[in-house]
């Protein structure tokens, strides 16, 4: 039994047996989304060099993650094949093979196969090793960036028969402690969307106590306006401040949406390629009952099979609402896949200050496909009808 370290390599000695490869490579998916690294480098971590990292835009890797579909070419030496290597649509990587000759039919969908056994060997041994993580940083974080980067969600996508969703976060150059999070349980999913006050520790220290009493209040079975009432006592109980927030529970069998927000941006929907702002009552943020003793309010929103529905925090709205339009992007975005567009989203904002935000920028996407799907008829880590297209240009 290989150790956790070795089990890529382990795997990958497999396929160079079982095809006939001359070269495996395991990319893992940077945390920007923007790169990818090649995990057969990772071993040089020991001796202080970087892993060799791929920039995404205009290469063939990010078609592949695009469209969750192989790549196949003649190469120098032989036969290049790229599978992505994805578990529920979260896009964790890519496998990349070099064969002799080209490969049939059979051959493309069992490293297809390969690739989807690949996404699992990494969910289940990245448990006992921070190779992976490391592999997915660009950079060594700050400790505030540690904190903030622990309270995501392990998957930033998810693709269920009733919805697909993804969850991006740009960082500011002092990280203000923005976290987005997600859970299902047998009837219900769970989405938040929180922004804390403060910069860098006191934001991050700020997030850990606020996503921390949301995620226990709804393990415990609390309802959404008891899970508000104890995220706001506690930061109020621990003296960190307060934050704005927003808490969404969609029942899976119904479709009925029910929303709290705490003093938080509205949310923006888009149906049959229109965006419109859902303007919900707005209750006071989370801390501040001690000076604003009022109960939190649970609303209903429309929600409709096809809607896009799209949370964020208000970084995705300072000093830039001149030069980023979000309601037009987001129209511009119906082709595109929650994960696309998250990303899309949060670098246009990052573009439009300079490369240097403010204020942490952060969007979860929801693509709402109704409670008549129960199922979800694939054969892979990913939907392909959902898919991205592959860029018509390039940089």
């Amino acid at each position: 039994m290989a150790s956790p370290v070795e089990a890529v390599d382990v795997f990958a000695e497999e396929l160079r047996r079982r095809f006939g490869a001359t070269k495996v490579s395991f990319l893992i998916v940077d945390l920007t989304g923007k790169a990818v690294a090649r995990l057969s480098t990772a071993g040089a971590v020991e001796e202080g060099r970087e892993a060799e990292r791929i920039p995404l835009f205009g290469s063939v890797y990010e078609a592949v993650i695009r469209t969750q579909r192989p790549y196949q070419e003649a190469a120098d030496q032989g036969q290049q094949v790229i599978v992505p290597v994805t578990n529920r649509g979260d896009a964790i990587g890519l496998l990349e093979l070099l064969l002799p000759t080209a490969p049939d039919k059979g051959v493309l969908e069992a490293v297809g196969e390969a690739a989807h056994v690949l996404a699992y060997v990494v969910i289940a041994n990245g448990r006992f090793t921070d190779l992976y993580t490391w592999g997915k940083r660009s950079r060594p974080p700050t400790l505030a960036a540690e904190i903030q980067y622990q309270l995501l969600p392990a998957s930033l996508s998810c693709e269920a028969a009733q919805f697909t969703l993804c969850g991006s976060l740009e960082p500011s150059a002092a990280l203000s402690g923005d976290t987005f999070d997600y859970a299902l349980d047998r009837d219900t999913l769970h989405i938040s969307v929180t922004d804390p006050m403060g910069h860098d520790i006191d934001a991050a220290l700020a997030a850990t106590v606020l996503v921390g009493a949301l995620r226990g209040a709804r393990r415990a079975g609390a309802g959404l306006a008891e899970q508000a009432h104890l995220a706001d006592q506690a930061l109020a109980d621990h003296n960190r401040g307060h934050a704005t927030g927003q808490l969404l529970r969609i029942n899976l069998h119904t479709g009925r949406a029910q929303l709290v927000n705490a003093g938080h941006p509205w949310p923006l929907r888009m149906r049959d390629g229109i965006t419109e702002t859902i303007t919900c009552e707005v209750d006071h943020p989370f801390g501040l009952s001690v000076r604003v003793p009022h109960p939190y309010r649970v609303q209903d929103i429309d929600l409709r099979p096809g809607d896009r529905l799209l949370m964020l925090t208000d970084g995705m709205l300072e000093h830039h609402g001149d030069k980023v339009d979000l309601a037009d992007m987001l129209e511009g975005t119906r082709g595109l896949h929650p994960r696309e567009t998250a990303l899309m989203l949060t670098s246009a904002v990052l573009d439009a200050a300079g490369g240097r935000l403010e204020d942490d920028a952060t969007v979860m996407c929801l693509d709402w496909h109704g409670p008549q799907h129960t199922q979800r008829h694939v054969s892979s880590g990913a939907d392909t009808r959902q898919a991205s297209a592959a860029r018509t240009s390039h940089p």
